[in-house]
C-alpha cells in the first residue's frame, strides 16, 4: 500500500531532477518552448478576437458575397480551423528540430543517473 500524500512529501524534489533543472541546457528547453508558445498563443488569440470583433461590428463586412453563398465570416471562420492545424504543425517541426534534441539528451541523463543509482 502507498503512503498517503502528505505536506512534507509534497515538498521533496528528485535530487537528479534538481540537477538536471539547474543545467543550462534545460534553460535552454524553457526558453525554446516559450519562446514558441507564448508569441502563437498571443497572436491565435488576436487573429481569434477580430474574427469576433468582426463578426460583432463589421457585418456589412463579415456579410460580404466572396463566391456564391460564401461570405467572408465563413472564410474567415474555416480559416480559424487552418489556422490552429498550421500552429500544430509548425509547433510541433519547431520542436522536433530545436527541442526534442535537447529534451532527450537530458532524459538520457536522468536515465543515467537513476540507473546507475540503483
Amino acid at each position: 500500500m502507498t503512503e498517503p500524500l502528505t505536506h512534507d512529501h509534497a515538498h521533496r524534489h528528485d535530487p537528479v531532477y534538481d540537477e538536471l533543472h539547474a543545467l543550462p541546457e534545460f534553460a535552454r528547453l524553457r526558453a525554446l518552448y516559450r519562446g514558441f508558445v507564448f508569441p502563437a498563443t498571443v497572436a491565435f488569440l488576436a487573429w481569434y478576437l477580430l474574427y469576433v470583433v468582426m463578426s460583432n461590428w463589421a457585418t456589412d463586412f463579415m456579410s460580404t458575397k466572396v463566391v456564391g453563398n460564401i461570405n467572408v465570416a465563413l472564410v474567415f471562420g474555416l480559416l480559424q480551423f487552418a489556422t490552429t492545424f498550421l500552429i500544430a504543425w509548425l509547433y510541433a517541426r519547431f520542436m522536433n528540430r530545436n527541442a526534442d534534441p535537447i529534451a532527450r539528451d537530458l532524459e538520457r541523463r536522468y536515465n543515467d543517473h537513476v540507473g546507475g543509482a540503483q
